[in-house]
This record gives structure tokens, C-alpha cells and sequence, in this order.
């Protein structure tokens, strides 16, 4: 097998997450919720994840807003972002090698972790706050 280059271009990006979203696309268990959300929003979608990335990974302010609220409301636990971590890391390391793919990945699963958790703890407050009110 030929030696991986490391991510070093905005082509680089293109290519890593035109090819991960091609096979999250795919996935049984996280493509129905993708097609659902994004439908036929693929194009912009993808933009907006070249400029992440690139923002992200080479410190080019490509990218500005706020990345968790669309992502609240999905219908999404611990096994989607575990699934979707797992399609990341072996999407990128099937193309790429090298420090910056590293800090991709570890990005990756910072973003998948922190975003599980605050689903998670809106659901339980929205709960909570749902079960107070029938009390009263």
C-alpha cells in the first residue's frame, strides 16, 4: 500500500468530506436521518463543511457560526455519533495520514462527544421540565 499523504489542501478537505458523507449517505442507521434533514440541501451542506474544516483544521476563518443548534433536534443518542465517529476515522484513514489527520479525527470525536452530551442533557431538561408541569 502506498504511502498516505496528511491533509494540506482545501482539495484535501473537499475530498474527505465528499467521501465521508458519501458514506454516511449510505450507512443504514445515520444516512435516513441525513437525507431526512439535509434532502435535496446536500450542495450548501457540503460548503458549509469544506469551510468548517478548513477553519478548524487550518486556522482559515472560512467558517463562522454556531455548529450545535441544528443538531439538537435530531432524533440522534450515543449510537449515531458512535457510528458516525466510526465511519469518520475509517473514512479518513483509508486516504489520509499525518499529524493533521490526527487532529481531524481527534476533532471529530471531541465534536461527537460534546454534541451527545448536550442532546442528551437538553432531552432531560425538556423532560423534566415536561413532567414538573403535569404535577402542578
Amino acid at each position: 500500500m502506498a504511502d498516505l499523504k496528511d491533509i494540506s489542501t482545501i482539495e484535501d478537505i473537499k475530498q474527505m468530506v465528499d467521501s465521508f458523507y458519501g458514506n454516511v449517505r449510505k450507512d443504514d442507521l445515520i444516512g435516513p436521518i441525513f437525507n431526512d434533514k439535509l434532502q435535496d440541501r446536500w450542495k450548501p451542506h457540503l460548503q458549509k463543511m469544506y469551510n468548517f474544516w478548513q477553519t478548524i483544521l487550518f486556522d482559515v476563518r472560512a467558517y463562522s457560526g454556531t455548529p450545535f443548534p441544528p443538531h439538537k433536534q435530531l432524533p440522534v443518542d450515543k449510537t449515531h455519533f458512535d457510528r458516525w465517529i466510526q465511519i469518520f476515522n475509517s473514512t479518513i484513514d483509508s486516504q489520509f495520514a499525518g499529524v493533521i489527520t490526527e487532529e481531524a479525527k481527534m476533532r471529530a470525536a471531541n465534536m461527537a462527544f460534546m454534541f451527545s452530551h448536550k442532546i442528551e442533557y437538553f432531552r432531560n431538561a425538556e423532560n423534566e421540565l415536561r413532567n414538573s408541569s403535569k404535577k402542578s
